[in-house]
């Protein structure tokens, strides 16, 4: 399908959590993807030996836009963000941030009287984030 297609939003999540988990692997960590919607991360990962666990929030964006955050900021949960954008591009493209990291870039905004939170695409796409998968590490 070609990117300017629109894409079910839950399909785009799918490509987002499965490329981030394949990545994942490449590194050597066993995943395991949550349910879709569910509360909580969306993949653990955890080394070979069960000793180091990993809890990862993925975000899944069709092009470079801002990523919805919600209503506060209060419920990050994770030990990692993961930020794919260009879901429906052949080749996508992670951000890897530690939650605080997104927490402290946050856009405040106020629509209808309604508070939302959103990172903003220059608060997220920068080099020391692109592809930054050394930042999580490997498994071993």
């Amino acid at each position: 399908m070609p990117s300017s297609e629109k894409r079910n939003h839950h399909i785009t999540g799918n490509i987002g959590l499965y490329f981030a988990c394949y990545h994942l692997s490449k590194l050597g960590w066993n995943v395991m993807a949550a349910t879709r919607n569910a509360r909580g991360v969306d993949v653990i990962a955890y080394d070979s030996r069960c000793k180091r666990t990993l809890a990862i929030q993925v975000k899944t964006l069709s092009i470079r836009n801002p990523v919805p955050l919600g209503q506060s900021l209060d419920r990050f949960v994770g030990d990692w963000w993961i930020i794919v954008t260009k879901a429906a591009d052949p080749q996508p493209v992670c951000y890897v941030m530690k939650p605080r990291e997104v927490k402290n870039r946050a856009h405040r905004g106020v629509k209808d009287g309604k508070i939302s939170y959103w990172l903003q695409p220059n608060s997220y796409d920068k080099k020391r984030f692109k592809e930054a998968w050394h930042r999580i590490g490997t498994a071993n």
